[in-house]
């Protein structure tokens, strides 16, 4: 790829340029080991060359969060532009590009969902006829009774590449994920990654389907254009979470060597005698107090500072941290603003504060949220993850929060900024009201004729 230019088309000095990646905590610079391999990287307007006093500051976080890496599964990547100087390409900039033809998908059916039969098998075989493409499904998706009797889908079920979530790793086989149903689907995509993540296009065909821009009435048109490489995406940041726990003699069972949607048993490490397992999340974390009858009592840490104590009193009281895409689920539903997808940053949302000027905040991507039980917490507390893989949280356990590496590029219809601001409108109703009737033009020329006979008065 095209190196960018700064300042008069001057290439930066080597020292100059090597400036750490947040995404690897200050251990590697870029191009050296970085998580893009090698590729060229956008620079910033602070990698030009500096004064000879300050070229031993070297940057371990950036303003905008980990700088994400834009190569999805074994084949795709976003187009870059040669133009672009900051971390961050504009959203109108990012398309979508493949390094070679895509050959193998994976397609997400909503599961127990009669009504998705017929256009997932119109959609599976046009991928395997039509484009001659290898289909991966979830193996309980074939087990369907109604896919079971069809005889006439028999000779393409026959094709298909099954897997087990929580048992079979697919995470570099996989060009393209094509989803069918609602924002769920999309969820599920996203923890079967927990590191780069192919390109996904979301069909509609759930109830709400804000984070699903696709019809599904002309998707062959649409699947055509996306393998052809002519569509927009927006980069969705994940958060990287990791939860450290007390060891308290029960074992932790992994299956086939694999645990947690995908991450390796290595992913379970020893802290200090603790067990540490990690999470990509599409949209918040959720802490709270869990059935308990206490005040949820919970320390949020930032870059290591104690910022504020989370006191709720209610069921579900707690905290939500959330990226700019979960903003619009639960924490927009517990009062938080709703943040574009492209805006770098990590939303931190209470659920039924005990202090009424407990407001959401907004903090820069890439800073590291730390939540423990507070020591004088009567209780303990629980924690999921997307709505998923719930567990509880005891004195002594930690959960770590930043912004993870590895976004999630969805395919946009027609780019990110008419997508998102289609999506509140549609989904959320976002300020859709009955507009006001203008006046007729025999009052306004009226109006007009009283305001000219008062000023001549």
């Amino acid at each position: 790829m095209e190196q960018e230019k700064v300042n008069g088309n001057k290439e930066p000095s080597a020292e100059a340029s090597s400036y750490r990646c947040s995404a690897c905590h200050g251990d590697e610079d870029w191009g050296l080991g970085h998580p893009l391999r090698g590729r060229a990287k956008s620079r910033s307007l602070s990698a030009a060359p500096v004064l000879a006093s300050a070229r031993e500051f070297r940057r371990t976080r950036s303003l905008h969060g980990p700088c994400p890496v834009t190569t999805f599964g074994p084949k795709a990547c976003v187009l870059q532009n040669p133009q672009t100087i900051m971390h961050i390409q504009d959203p109108a900039s990012q398309r979508l590009t493949w390094n070679k033809s895509p050959k193998s998908v994976l397609v997400i059916k909503k599961i127990r969902d009669a009504s998705l039969l017929q256009p997932f098998k119109e959609l599976c075989a046009y991928l395997m006829e039509e484009n001659n493409m290898i289909v991966y499904v979830e193996k309980k998706v074939l087990e369907d009774p109604a896919l079971l009797s069809d005889d006439h889908f028999g000779p393409v079920k026959r094709k298909f590449c099954t897997f087990r979530e929580d048992y079979d790793d697919i995470s570099n086989q996989i060009d393209l994920i094509i989803c069918l149903g609602g924002d769920g689907t999309l969820l599920y995509a996203s923890s079967l990654f927990q590191g780069s993540v192919p390109p996904v296009m979301a069909f509609h065909l759930g109830s709400l389907g804000f984070l699903t821009p696709f019809n599904f009435e002309n998707f062959q048109s649409q699947v055509t254009q996306v393998i052809q490489g002519n569509a927009a995406v927006v980069l969705r940041s994940r958060l990287k979470v990791r939860v450290v726990k007390e060891p308290r003699g029960k074992k932790v069972a992994v299956p086939n060597g694999i645990s947690e949607n995908g991450v390796l048993a290595a992913g379970l490490d020893v802290e200090v005698g603790k067990q540490a397992v990690q999470y990509q999340v599409l949209n918040e974390v959720v802490i709270d107090r869990g059935p308990s009858s206490y005040l949820s009592n919970v320390d949020v840490y930032l870059d290591g500072h104690l910022i504020t104590t989370v006191q709720g009193d209610a069921c579900p009281a707690g905290v939500i941290v959330s990226t700019p895409t979960g903003s619009t689920a639960y924490a927009a539903a517990a009062g938080a603003s709703m943040i574009h997808p492209n805006v770098p940053a990590i939303m931190v949302t209470p659920i039924c504060p005990h202090s009424l000027s407990f407001r959401p905040i907004v903090v820069p991507a890439g800073v590291e949220l730390k939540i423990m039980l507070s020591p004088e917490a009567r209780n303990t507390a629980w924690v999921s993850f997307d709505g998923r893989k719930r567990q509880e949280i005891r004195h002594g356990d930690s959960i770590s929060i930043t912004t993870s590496c590895y976004p999630l590029p969805s395919i946009c219809v027609r780019d990110p900024v008419s997508d998102w601001f289609e999506s509140l409108a549609q989904c959320l109703h976002w300020n859709v009201r009955k507009k006001q009737a203008h006046f007729p033009e025999d009052e306004e020329d009226a109006d007009e004729e009283g305001g000219e006979e008062r000023a001549g008065s």
